[in-house]
């Protein structure tokens, strides 16, 4: 929902500047889903508002629901027919945190990825980025889900940096204290590693969380999986994290998809050693070992007991690590499964 138009819709029929208070805490703090449910503005005005305003930008074509019920993925249908998806996952208890996308497909065509090899469409506006949030407040609040609205991730289809002055406006948005009203540390923001990106994202927003999907420590072999590796490699993406550290002194994420036979074995550790202790503060690099969800044939996902010895050997040399707690892989929800396209998965 824009702002704006609510606005000059105030404005054309004459209407105190009160109304917009009370329709932006309905919107965006209390969650409702069409202007009937503002009890705190006249009927009549309901009825107008409702004819002529709509509070999503998109419709939902459907809604998968996990069989545990800590992840549901939507399937989201913009205005000119393009397809996205977005996801709402239950990390922690009582915690929510939303995965949005921020554009309809992707260009940089990441082998592990299935987005990436559905190809991109186009770039979402600021609004197509914060309606995903206003989409899952109204969730939420019709399905009585428990708990509350925790933080916003943007891990779903796109990369943020190739739409950056849209996600720049949304991240404004979203830390606004008369809108969402969300902490800027409950934000984080995922990249395939634009340094560019890297460096307006700690000058714009220095305490939003950065994190960059790295697969692997080896350019010969990052750009085979990534192909934005030609462009910006390791040593591009290392000065980037220099400035970031100078201007933030902040912790980054590093995600390590853990693919069988392709990065997980002990040189591909040594690298990603090596890599992370060649930054200028080693101690702000900590590393999310994420078991690969298949998404694209031709790769497996790293047996168990190679990811355990994986964050073992990592510890051995002094590395920050976790394996990261992946939800949603039933509904193809999961890291690297967003793709756009309807499932045959049963709808909420």
């Amino acid at each position: 929902m824009e702002i704006k138009e609510i606005n000059e819709f105030l404005k054309n029929n004459n209407l105190p500047e009160y109304r917009l208070k009370q329709i932006i805490k309905a919107v965006y703090r209390d969650g409702v889903s069409c202007f009937s449910e503002i009890t705190t503005i006249p009927k009549e005005l309901r009825e107008k508002m409702g004819k002529e305003i709509k509070i999503l930008s998109f419709k939902a074509e459907n809604v998968l629901e996990a069989s545990n019920k800590k992840s549901f993925k939507a399937l989201l249908k913009l205005a000119d027919g393009n397809y996205i998806e977005t996801v709402l996952l239950s990390p922690l208890s009582d915690h929510w945190s939303a995965c949005v996308s921020s554009q309809a497909g992707c260009s940089l065509g990441c082998k592990f990825c299935a987005t990436g090899n559905s190809g991109f469409k186009r770039n979402l506006t600021n609004e197509e980025i914060t309606d995903q949030i206003l989409f899952w407040k109204q969730f939420i609040k019709k399905n009585n889900l428990a708990g509350s609205f925790h933080s916003i991730v943007f891990m779903g289809m796109g990369e943020p940096f190739m739409n950056y002055e849209a996600v720049a406006k949304s991240i404004k948005s979203l830390m606004d204290a008369g809108l969402f009203n969300f902490g800027a540390r409950h934000i984080s923001v995922s990249t395939a590693g634009l340094p560019e990106g890297i460096k307006r994202l700690a000058k714009d927003f220095p305490q939003v969380n950065l994190a960059i999907s790295l697969a692997t420590a080896n350019d010969e072999k990052r750009s085979e999986l990534m192909p934005i590796n030609k462009a910006h490699k390791l040593a591009g993406i290392k000065k980037a994290l220099d400035y970031y550290f100078n201007r933030t002194n902040r912790k980054v994420f590093l995600e390590y998809i853990m693919l069988e036979d392709v990065n997980d074995k002990r040189n591909d550790a040594d690298n990603l050693i090596k890599f992370i202790n060649s930054n200028s503060k080693p101690n702000l690099l900590h590393v999310n070992l994420i078991r690969y969800n298949a998404a694209v044939s031709g790769l497996k996902p790293s047996k168990d007991e190679t990811v355990k010895w994986f964050k073992e050997y990592l510890a051995k040399n002094k590395i920050s690590a976790t394996v990261r707690k992946s939800l949603g892989q039933e509904i193809q929800a999961a890291c690297g499964q967003l793709a756009g396209e309807n499932t045959k998965t049963q709808k909420h």
